[in-house]
């Protein structure tokens, strides 16, 4: 069996972000995972010199706590590959993951790098299926993927033949993530990844959304000018009275719930289109 890309993460957590073009650190820096006022520092190899002179030279940076772990602690498992119904996702450090013309075109090299969105979570699963399902009734040329984490679902977009997606996320190592994955699946000419906020991007003209996100983002983006103007959406991140609110709030804005699903009950999916459509 081949390994993960990284033997060990020694991983550093912030309170407070990082000055904007923070440049002072050396080999076996990682990334940098930002979540609302804190940033949690990667590397592939101890860097306790290097956090301490960053703490120094921006004194609103504390530090929290540090651990040790390896990259499937992290990941919470293992990353192998998996069929989602017709998808089949690969890690590239796994043999088979070369996609050659002419074979398999919903076969997906997919490195999650640092970021969550191997296709494990059952809100990605579902919306794999839900795009399966949109594109058996239509073929949109265009989606916007909001929140595009690891760019899984806007790689599968491409696959299923959309000409045109914009990938969108928040944080800067999910978006530098995905823009490695379109690359590495040669999706380059049909993908555009962006970092940027999905409430903000949400009136992009596009005939199919993507939105896996918190219900709190969902909101804002259901309630955007923008949102009505789309033929066919995929909402998913929700729970059990969110999906209830997001149905309730689909209806009013014109679409039908064509399809939803769930996963033990817990996690929803939901499938809508226009009653223009």
């Amino acid at each position: 069996m081949i390994s993960s890309p990284y033997d060990e993460l020694h991983i550093y957590y912030l309170s407070g972000r990082l000055d904007a073009g923070s440049q002072v650190f050396a080999g076996g820096y990682l990334g940098n995972w930002e979540e609302e006022d804190t940033s949690f520092l990667f590397f592939s190899r101890p860097a306790g010199e290097e956090v301490n002179a960053l703490l120094a030279g921006q004194p609103h940076l504390n530090l929290l706590d540090s651990f040790k772990m390896t990259y499937e602690q992290w990941q919470g498992g293992s990353i192998e590959p998996m069929q989602i119904g017709g998808f089949e996702l690969r890690p590239p450090w796994r043999p088979g993951a070369e996609n050659p013309p002419g074979e398999n075109p919903r076969r997906l090299i997919l490195d999650p790098g640092l970021v969550f969105g191997s296709g494990t979570h059952p809100t990605t699963a579902d919306c794999l299926r839900a795009l399966e399902t949109a594109f058996s009734q239509n073929n949109p040329g265009t989606a916007l993927d909001l929140g595009t984490g690891t760019g899984i679902l806007a790689l599968a977009s491409a696959a299923l033949g959309c000409r045109r997606v914009l990938a969108v996320d928040l944080n800067p190592l999910a978006s530098a993530t995905a823009a490695r994955n379109v690359s590495a699946n040669a999706m380059t000419d049909r993908i555009l990844v962006v970092q940027g906020r999905a409430e903000a991007l949400i009136d992009c003209p596009a005939e199919l959304l993507v939105a896996n996100l918190h219900y709190a983002v969902l909101d804002k983006v259901m309630a955007a000018p923008g949102f009505g103007k789309k033929l066919q959406v995929i909402l998913s991140g929700l729970l059990r009275s969110e999906a209830k609110a997001a149905k309730e709030r689909l209806r009013q804005r014109g679409f039908r719930i064509d399809r939803s699903w769930e996963h033990e009950q817990t996690w929803f999916t939901l499938y809508a289109v226009s009653a223009s459509f």
